[in-house]
């Protein structure tokens, strides 16, 4: 099935350790969203360090679904990023996939730069599909959770935010997030920010998000919404590294399958499958994650 241009483009977001092997169906989900196998696609592994190894994988799984139209940029410095050839290569893409790696990394190189104007230019204009798995999951966020660990317990100052590409905005990105029991590395930061949603992936798992639609959750996991608007906490009143209280946080896992149209919202091309209404309580979050962004 082709998907054929909308108004706006879409965003996958993968929690990493996706299936490229004999189980592609999120990269097949990719190549439909991004319009068909007859489509232009890149992927950009400015993330990682060793970027050939990377993109090995990702471009045998594509070859094997057809995708035979695949570039791969990488950028190891700024000057490179601002290089309008390499940005075009982005722009004129229909279908983007960021690999994984170090999202620090990632922004330190990208961040703010040609090549980041022609990602949103890209999913604006050309109506592109732009995925992120692992560390690019983390970075299409507009506050990006840079690094950090809490094994035991939510704690003060155990993760830290940065700057990220701004995809969807007041919501902090983590993945692998079941797999490596993130869960208390998500709640220290919403304690600390707690204007911001928690939004965490799991592996071989991804979330669809058409901006002004919906939403759908595909693969074998599924999705964690973190909301602590409400709550009560005293991370304001203690020390780094000691944890802390979150009274009245509200949480929502979606499975893969689960899927939600924004109220009033017809199901579309990408989003066929769903046809049932956000409810109240994670309405709100489904609408920022939808919103299209005034960069874009």
């Amino acid at each position: 099935m082709t998907t054929p241009a909308t108004e706006d483009g879409c965003l996958l977001i993968i929690g990493g350790d996706e299936q490229r092997n004999c189980r592609e169906r999120i990269l097949a989900r990719f190549v439909e969203l991004s319009g068909g196998k007859e489509r232009r696609f890149v992927l950009l592994t400015s993330a990682s360090e060793e970027p050939e190894k990377m993109a090995r994988p990702y471009q045998e799984a594509l070859a094997r679904l057809g995708a035979s139209h695949c570039d791969t940029v990488h950028t190891a410095s700024r000057a490179e990023a601002n290089d309008p050839a390499m940005a075009q290569r982005i722009a004129h893409a229909d279908g983007i996939l960021i690999t994984g790696g170090d999202q620090k990394r990632l922004m330190a190189t990208i961040g703010g730069t040609a090549l980041d104007q022609a990602l949103h230019e890209a999913l604006k204009r050309r109506c592109a599909c732009l995925a992120g798995t692992s560390a690019g999951a983390s970075a299409m966020a507009g506050h990006m959770l840079a690094s950090g660990s809490a094994d035991y317990a939510p704690e003060k100052g155990a993760a830290t935010l940065g700057a990220g590409l701004g995809f969807v905005q007041h919501i902090v990105i983590d993945q692998h997030f079941s797999q490596r029991h993130r869960i208390n590395r998500l709640l220290s930061l919403i304690a600390q920010n707690p204007y911001l949603y928690g939004l965490g992936i799991d592996e071989d798992t991804a979330l669809v998000v058409e901006r002004g639609v919906g939403i759908e959750v595909i693969g074998d996991g599924g999705v964690t919404f973190v909301d602590g608007r409400n709550m009560i906490t005293n991370a304001a009143d203690i020390g780094d590294g000691e944890p802390a209280e979150l009274i009245g946080v509200q949480l929502h896992v979606l499975p893969a399958g689960s899927g939600y149209l924004l109220p009033g919202a017809a199901p579309s091309a990408r989003l066929h499958r769903i046809t049932r209404e956000a409810p109240a309580p994670i309405h709100e979050f489904i609408c920022n994650l939808t919103k299209r962004n005034p960069l874009t």
